[in-house]
């Protein structure tokens, strides 16, 4: 559909303008949609997006601070979602014995299994996406990366 129409907006000052806003809308749309596949689980996407980058660390520890950089919404607090995955059993942390003020995190099996179940939900989010192809996808992964860039 397009954006005007989800919007309910006609004019747009530039076609600067129109992408930045459809970037905005379709990033809301997309965080809506994966996060109801999560919500099944009982976990949110900002924890998710914790897990992954444990995932992609095992067997080795994290530091927090290495998850607060890599983790794609800026704005989330590691340190609180770290716990509250801790207290779900999906991970452990552990004070550093060199420095006290520096805690690891590690992903356990259970969270590992978790992830395991998701990424059998990739289809479903890749669905998402179904009305692009492969090469229009990755023209816009080059035109996302350039803009940032």
């Amino acid at each position: 559909m397009l954006l005007e129409e989800e919007i309910k907006q006609s004019k747009f000052k530039s076609e600067f303008q129109k992408l930045a806003v459809n970037i905005f809308f379709t990033h809301g749309w997309l965080i809506s949609k994966h996060a109801k596949t999560l919500k099944k689980f009982g976990i949110t996407t900002s924890q998710y997006n914790i897990l992954r980058i444990l995932r992609g660390q095992h067997p080795n520890t994290a530091p927090i601070s290495l998850l607060k950089e890599r983790m794609l919404d800026k704005m989330s607090d590691a340190s609180r979602l770290v716990e509250r995955l801790r207290t779900k059993g999906l991970l452990s942390r552990k004070i550093c014995i060199e420095d006290r003020r520096r805690v690891n995190v590690l992903i356990s099996k259970k969270g590992l299994d978790l992830l395991a179940k998701l990424d059998e939900y990739d289809k479903e989010s890749e669905s998402y996406l179904s009305k692009i192809s492969k090469s229009e996808a990755k023209e816009l992964n080059t035109l996302l990366d350039k803009m940032r860039g």
